[in-house]
Formats: C-alpha cells, sequence, structure tokens
C-alpha cells in the first residue's frame, strides 16, 4: 500500500490540501508570536502538532482568552523550572492560568521571601531570553511514574486516573484521560533537556516568546483545596502579550488597591470584623449603618410598588426541613454543624427558600393569588472555608434581598422578563450600568428532577435573557442543585466584573415540598417557583459600592451628605440654623464645631468624602447665604441658603453623583 502524500484539512473555512506531516503551524503559516497555538477539530493544540485527513484547524492568536491562558501556563512551567534550579530540593505541584495570571504551589522547607521572588524572577528572564523549545511527548503511566519518582504530588496525580484531580489541577496533567504527556524544556542550540513537566498543554512554541511577566506575591496553599493535606507554598504571577498590556493592568491593580473596600470600610468608620466574632462575621458601623438603612428603604419602597409582600423567618429550623429540601444531601459542606437541642438537630439557616416553601403551603391557594412574590431581607449563614473569606464580598454570616415568586407555567415567561427588567432598572438606580449575563446550567451529578424539566427550564431562561439584549455567557454545571439561573455580572468602575443578581428557575423544590394551588377549572396543580437575589447579598453588595465609587457615595446614599464649616465661632449658630432646616428636607447634615482651624475642618470633610460643604462667614450671614463647597474642590460663593437647599434636595432626590 503506498504512503499517503497529501490530506485534506479545512483552514479559515475553506479547504486546503497540504503534505502528510504538516504541522498546524506550518498550515496556519503561524510566526509562533501573535499566533502561538492552533485549535483542532476545536481542542487547543501546540502549534508543532501534525494535522491529519479532515482536520479543522484555527489559529490561537496570543491576545485571544485562550492566547492568554497558554501564555500564562507557559509562563508558569518557566517559574517552576526557575525554582527548581535555585531551591533542588522544592516539589512540583500545580501550576494552571488563572484569569489576569497564573501560580504554582511548591513544597519547600521555608517559606518564600520577597528576596527569593526576585531571584526567581531574574532567573525566569535568563530562560526566557534563552529561548527554551516546549517540546511534547506521550509517555506511559509507568514511564511517567520512573521520570518523576522524585515528584510525590505528581505520582498522586498519575494514580488519580479515573478521578478528579481537583478544580485546579486540569490545566496541568490530563486526570482520567486516555494518555499522559511529559512537556521537555530543551535547549535551543543543543536540543539537551533543560526541565521536565508532567503536563496536558499546550505551551508557547519557545519561552523566547513570553513577553511581558511579574512575579506578584506567595502565600500557603493546601495542596488539592483540602485542609486535611499538605500545605504547599504558591507563587502567583501575571504575564501578558506586551509590555503595555502588563502596565495597564498593573494600573488597574494599583486603582483597585486604592478602592479595597476593607480599607476604605476602616477609613471611612463604616464597618469591621472583630476577632471576637470570629471570621466572615461583620458588624456595621453608624455610617455603614445608614448607607445599608438607604439601600434598604430604597429597594423596599420598589418591591411594595411592584407588588411584593414581605415576609419574616427565623434564623434556625430543624434539620427536616433541608432533608426534604436536598440541602443537607447537596449542601452540607456549606452549612454550619447542627445544635442538638431537646432531642432534635437545628440548623443555622444556609437559604430562606425552603421557610418561604412553609408560607405558600400554610394555607391553600388559588390560582387568582398567582403570581404571589414573597420578599424578605433574610440573613443566612453559610460556612466558607477561611481561606475564601474575604472582606464583605465573601462572609458567613448575610443578609439577602431574597425573593421567591410562585406562580403558573403561563405566567412564567413573562414574569421573568418582567423580573429582569426590574432586576436591571434597580441597579441602575445605584449606578451601576454596565452589564452581562451569565447563564448556569445543569451540573452534570449535583441535582434533582428530571432531565426534561431541567430542559425546559433551562432553554426558558435562555429566551428570557436574550430578551435583553445583553451579551449572554454560559457557565455549564454551575447551577444549584435545583435549577438553571441566570446572573447578572456587573462591570464597576474600573472595568472589573462582579456577580450581583440571581434568576433562578425551579420546577423541583415545588414538587418536594408538594406546593398546589386551584386552578380555573378545579384542579390541583404544582406552581413554578422562580428564586431571586437582587443584590445577591446586601454585604457584597455594600463592598461593590464602596469598590465602584471608591468611597464617594451619590448624595443619596453618603452616610453624611452635608458639612456645615464656620469660618470662625460666632458663625456655627448660623450654619446650626441651615442645618435645622436642612434636615427638615431629610437631609443628613452635621456642622463642625471643632477647635480645628477651617481649612483642616474642610481637608477633614473630603477625607470623609462628604459631598457637600456650606462654609459660612461674616459677609455670608449678612447676605443669608452660605459659601458652596463640592466634593472635587470646586466652591460657589454667595449662594443664597434657599438656593443652596434646593440644589442638595434636587441632587439627592434625582440620585445623581457629584
Amino acid at each position: 500500500m503506498s504512503a499517503v502524500l497529501e490530506i485534506r484539512i479545512t483552514l479559515a473555512g475553506a479547504e486546503r490540501v497540504v503534505a502528510a506531516g504538516t504541522t498546524a503551524g506550518e498550515a496556519l503559516g503561524a510566526d509562533g508570536r501573535t499566533v502561538i497555538a492552533a485549535k483542532i477539530n476545536g481542542d487547543l493544540r501546540d502549534l508543532a502538532a501534525e494535522v491529519s485527513e479532515g482536520d479543522v484547524v484555527e489559529p490561537v492568536a496570543i491576545d485571544s482568552a485562550d492566547g492568554r491562558a497558554i501564555l500564562r501556563h507557559s509562563t508558569a512551567h518557566v517559574m517552576a523550572q526557575a525554582v527548581q534550579e535555585i531551591f533542588p530540593e522544592a516539589r512540583l505541584g500545580i501550576g494552571p492560568p488563572v484569569e489576569n495570571g497564573f501560580y504554582y504551589d511548591f513544597d519547600v522547607k521555608d517559606p518564600f521571601t520577597p528576596d527569593d521572588l526576585k531571584r526567581i524572577e531574574k532567573r525566569m528572564r535568563e530562560i526566557v531570553k534563552q529561548g527554551q523549545t516546549f517540546h511534547r511527548r506521550r509517555v506511559s503511566d509507568d514511564d511517567a511514574r520512573e521520570e518523576l519518582a522524585a515528584e510525590p504530588y505528581k505520582l498522586e496525580l498519575i494514580g488519580l486516573k479515573g478521578g478528579a484531580a481537583g478544580s485546579d489541577d486540569g490545566a496541568d496533567v490530563e486526570v482520567g484521560g486516555a494518555e499522559l504527556t511529559i512537556y521537555d524544556n530543551l535547549d535551543p542550540k543543543s536540543g539537551e533537556l533543560c526541565w521536565k513537566d508532567l503536563c496536558r498543554g499546550p505551551h508557547l512554541p519557545t519561552t523566547r516568546v513570553i513577553p511581558a511577566f511579574k512575579l506578584m506575591r506567595s502565600g500557603g496553599a493546601y495542596w488539592r483545596g483540602s485542609e486535611k493535606n499538605p500545605q504547599l507554598q504558591r507563587i502567583y504571577g501575571t504575564a501578558w502579550e506586551s509590555r503595555d498590556k502588563q502596565d495597564e493592568y498593573l494600573r488597574l491593580l494599583e486603582e483597585a488597591e486604592k478602592r479595597d473596600h476593607r480599607k476604605l470600610g476602616a477609613e471611612l468608620d463604616l464597618f469591621s470584623f472583630p476577632d471576637e466574632l470570629g471570621s466572615g462575621l461583620p458588624v456595621f458601623h453608624p455610617k455603614g449603618g445608614v448607607i445599608r438603612r438607604v439601600m434598604e428603604d430604597y429597594s423596599r419602597r420598589r418591591h411594595e410598588e411592584a407588588g411584593y409582600s414581605f415576609v419574616n423567618t427565623p434564623h434556625i429550623t430543624k434539620e427536616h426541613l433541608y432533608k426534604v429540601s436536598g440541602h443537607l444531601d447537596w449542601y452540607a459542606d456549606g452549612m454550619f454543624p447542627p445544635m442538638e437541642l431537646e432531642g432534635a438537630r437545628y440548623y443555622l439557616k444556609p437559604m430562606n427558600c425552603p421557610m418561604h416553601n412553609l408560607i405558600f403551603r400554610a394555607r391553600g391557594r388559588s390560582y387568582r393569588e398567582l403570581p404571589l412574590r414573597l420578599f424578605e431581607f433574610g440573613t443566612v449563614y453559610r460556612y466558607e472555608k477561611s481561606g475564601v473569606i474575604h472582606g464583605l464580598t465573601r462572609v458567613r454570616g448575610l443578609t439577602q434581598d431574597d425573593a421567591h415568586i410562585y406562580c403558573t407555567r403561563d405566567q412564567m415567561r413573562d414574569e421573568l422578563k418582567s423580573l429582569l427588567r426590574f432586576v436591571l432598572d434597580l441597579l441602575r438606580d445605584y449606578g451601576l450600568e454596565d452589564f452581562y449575563l451569565e447563564l448556569s446550567t445543569k451540573d452534570p451529578v449535583k441535582y434533582v428532577g428530571s432531565d426534561d424539566a431541567w430542559e425546559e427550564a433551562t432553554e426558558t431562561l435562555r429566551e428570557v435573557a436574550e430578551s435583553e439584549n445583553l451579551d449572554l455567557v454560559l457557565d455549564p454545571g454551575g447551577a444549584a442543585f435545583y435549577g438553571p439561573k441566570i446572573s447578572v455580572q456587573v462591570r464597576d468602575a474600573i472595568g472589573r466584573s462582579w456577580q450581583m443578581s440571581t434568576i433562578q428557575l425551579d420546577f423541583n423544590l415545588p414538587e418536594l415540598f408538594e406546593l398546589e394551588y386551584q386552578s380555573g377549572d378545579g384542579s390541583r396543580q404544582q406552581p413554578v417557583m422562580i428564586h431571586r437575589a437582587l443584590f445577591g447579598s446586601i454585604e457584597r453588595f455594600f463592598g461593590v459600592l464602596v469598590e465602584h465609587y471608591a468611597g464617594a457615595f451619590p448624595p443619596w446614599l453618603a452616610p453624611v451628605q452635608v458639612v456645615g464649616i464656620p469660618i470662625a465661632d460666632a458663625h456655627a449658630p448660623y450654619l446650626l440654623d441651615v442645618a435645622k432646616r436642612l434636615r427638615e428636607h431629610g437631609i443628613r447634615v452635621e456642622v463642625d464645631v471643632a477647635d480645628d482651624r477651617m481649612q483642616k475642618k474642610i481637608r477633614n470633610a473630603q477625607k470623609a468624602k462628604v459631598p457637600f460643604m456650606l462654609l459660612a462667614g461674616d459677609e455670608d450671614v449678612a447676605a443669608g447665604a452660605v459659601s458652596f463647597r463640592y466634593r472635587n474642590g470646586e466652591q460657589k460663593n454667595g449662594v443664597p441658603i434657599e438656593e443652596a437647599i434646593a440644589e442638595i434636595v434636587d441632587a439627592v432626590e434625582r440620585r445623581v453623583q457629584v
């Protein structure tokens, strides 16, 4: 039989004939710098991979999402090589790309120091300059074990064939796949082996293709994310397709650090995390309490206008409730341990929905009551691991603005569309404008109910999401066990994405709780249940708003909206009278009567990010006016009191930013 000399592939939508043995890089005419990998039949592959008959070949650019992930994964390998050259005793964990960067875990005797990171980064630059090639080769399990006998964590991954290696392992080794592969880093001149790692790839053609990188920090991390496993040392880094892109990212990080809600929360006296209470359990101070109350009051008013009914439920319950709902089957790891009381086991509630179902079931329901919209500011408790707790955005005690809507199947689509518009409009009222949507679908293992019900619910949510003409991205397997969800993702003032509101469509909990209503023909029917948290949690939403506004809240949300600053002590009574008139309009106002000089009082008000300052001296008192100073430093002198009051009241009522 004669050898095949030519094969047909599809490139850029057109069929092409190429010589047998042609690599993806050759077929694409890739330079290895802008196009750094290929997709072959949808799978990411190295440029050195040979194409086969019928393959569909696409380029992967270094500035694409896939390209950046490959760049970062390759940079992680360079970092691991540098670490083992400097610290030969270091044993390798895993080294995947992550959002905006990469990390690698190492088992070392002592934690890495800042000086260590400088040495590692210097050696990395030498490896990059050397231009070592990444070479992929297949190995058997036995060969991999022999080659990596000194790497216990890699051996453990090899032993996990057919199992899950953990959430971070996928980028480092194909576990449960048909083959194992090792990537060798080869000297470009001699071809000698410089370093190797068990990895599924793909990688850049050479280390010289890495345009820009920086090591950021180090810290502890448990092997495979379990506190039962050894703690390793993790080094984080970032890598980008150009120096300019990296500089832009580093500037964003610097700005994000200035906006860190934990730092601003302390500076502005908004909230704190007392050690006596425990990790992830915040307390809100008076100023933070004002902001939170205003947020909640406005949300309550909007919900009342939209026909919601307010309910309240307790913080603990007997375990049977969460057996019925399925939470003890699917969510037990996220719940606090039970309490033994009077022969029964009680749990702190992680969700409000089972209790709302009991309210619906408390008496007979008619189709005339539907849709029934139940709403609660309900505090729930979730056992988050200490390593993921982060300020207000990841806590253990959180208050959800939680709603559950019960409706008929005929009402379902219109209710969902109306609900999504309501959510987006209310978020806009808080100053958030840049949205996209995420559709989370069924976890292949953790779910209740039939596949048909899930498919109907998922397609219904997809239709509703697409009706808003916003970008829609998929989150495969990200749904809760009882139904798919739409998540509203918000980009803040510096472009970071935050998950906000969630809308979940649930055909399963109504069945588990045997919820029924009497239809128009007298039959008993099961309602559809819609879960909705608009803020997500008040704590998280609060933290996001602090960072979005960098602590400079718009006047309607600011804890102190106006500060009166007398030029001399004699002018204080005049401003106290102005403050009294402002309070009659519901304005939150203080008069600074401290012994400080006027300029220090102005600096204090600016540091506290107060929207408006009203100054008064002899001329202002004589004219019945004030000097109007804004947060940005602008000032208007001689503004009549009534005009100043009207401007402040208008800014608050219209929820404008100043």
